[in-house]
């Protein structure tokens, strides 16, 4: 309160805006006055605050000072506790008093910014409010925690932007609240197959030169068969049950990828990437893995159990250390193939054209050979 206007008083009626009340005051106790605070110190920024038996004080500009008191609180008495102040965050006023900014969060920023009187110096404006150069949206439910330990946020406020103020002023408990209260408003995860549909939209809206990458995706029972799928990135994707059938996976990378029980019939693979995959229980029946150009496809490590890839061409392809148990092999070109290390027990070759094919370390057990184009010789190592 202003030195001067405390030796005047009057009673008013209180009414329409803050301005209303100001001009009022200033009419009847003859200052200009700027500011309104009720009797604990409290700056009035709205009307709406007053009361019917509030005693207010007016100054015209000077930080308030209790009339019934000295300007200095008696020592020994922690009154910083109990004194309201007023802050200015990001243009907009909150009032509170320091013992809310100050007890619950005690290690917190804000709370040794208000710890003791006269700590912000001359960061204050005209009406004496503390400046914080801070959001007021994400500021407000930060101050209604410290005062009353609850996370309520108004609709529309972003939970992120509090997260971001609550780090900022280290409000250590409410940020675990809050991280809580973001993982919980998280739409849950669409792990639901891709369509046909959806994915022919996908193909057609990207460019042709642009690598298309479908990496971990989820094509589980997908009916892909007879697209384009040159070049694309299926690394790790679940392919599982899919009808791949007379579609066009030249050099695609299923590094990894899941294709168990899928139908991939007269496909086109000619230098696929297929490393680690798992195909057991699929169908690979006239499937051409031979490219002209030599480039070779790599089955190398891939999980073949119980596939059925009779009549496929695989000139050259690398089923190294892959697993073929009971698989069907029959009448497949296999000349100049490295099976080095792979098991093929139980596999069916009969028809087949093993001629220059790497076998050594295989694992030959109870596979029928029958009908063979090229003899299996006994310097091939196999076991």
């Amino acid at each position: 309160m202003c030195q001067n206007s405390c030796l005047f008083s009057s009673v008013v009626a209180v009414y329409g805006t803050l301005s209303d009340l100001l001009s009022v005051a200033s009419s009847k106790l003859g200052i200009k006055a700027t500011s309104v605070y009720n009797g604990k110190g409290g700056l009035i920024d709205d009307i709406a605050l007053i009361r019917d038996d509030d005693v207010l004080f007016v100054c015209e500009g000077e930080p308030f000072i209790d009339p019934q008191t000295d300007s200095k609180p008696p020592e020994g008495l922690s009154g910083f506790h109990t004194d309201w102040l007023t802050l200015n965050v990001g243009g907009r006023y909150f009032t509170t008093t320091r013992s809310t900014l100050v007890n619950k969060e005690p290690d917190s920023m804000l709370a040794h910014m208000f710890k003791d009187k006269g700590v912000w110096g001359n960061k204050q404006d005209h009406r004496g409010a503390f400046l914080i150069d801070r959001s007021p949206e994400y500021f407000e439910p930060i101050l209604n925690y410290l005062r009353h330990g609850q996370l309520i946020v108004n609709d529309g406020i972003n939970l992120l932007g509090v997260l971001e103020e609550a780090r900022f002023f280290g409000i250590d408990s409410l940020i675990e609240h809050l991280e809580v209260a973001i993982k919980n408003s998280q739409p849950p995860e669409d792990h639901s197959p891709i369509s046909r549909k959806e994915f022919v939209r996908f193909l057609l809206a990207t460019p042709t030169k642009s690598e298309l990458r479908c990496q971990g995706l989820n094509f589980s029972g997908a009916d892909l068969s007879r697209l384009d799928l040159r070049y694309i990135n299926f690394k790790m994707a679940n392919l599982s049950r899919c009808n791949l059938a007379h579609a066009n996976l030249c050099c695609a990378n299923l590094e990894r990828a899941d294709l168990s029980g899928s139908v991939l019939d007269c496909a086109n693979l000619q230098g696929v990437k297929m490393l680690c995959s798992n195909a057991e229980g699929a169908s690979l029946k006239l499937c051409n893995f031979e490219d002209p150009s030599g480039l070779k496809a790599n089955l190398e490590g891939a999980n073949l159990k119980g596939v059925d890839m009779e009549g496929s061409q695989m000139t050259g392809i690398n089923l190294r250390v892959a697993t073929l148990k009971n698989a069907k092999l029959k009448n497949c070109n296999l000349r100049g193939a490295t099976l080095a290390g792979t098991d093929l027990e139980n596999c069916d070759l009969s028809g087949c054209d093993l001629q220059e094919a790497n076998l050594r370390g295989s694992n030959v057990k109870g596979a029928i050979f029958e009908e063979m184009l090229t003899p299996l010789h006994m310097s091939q190592s196999v076991r």
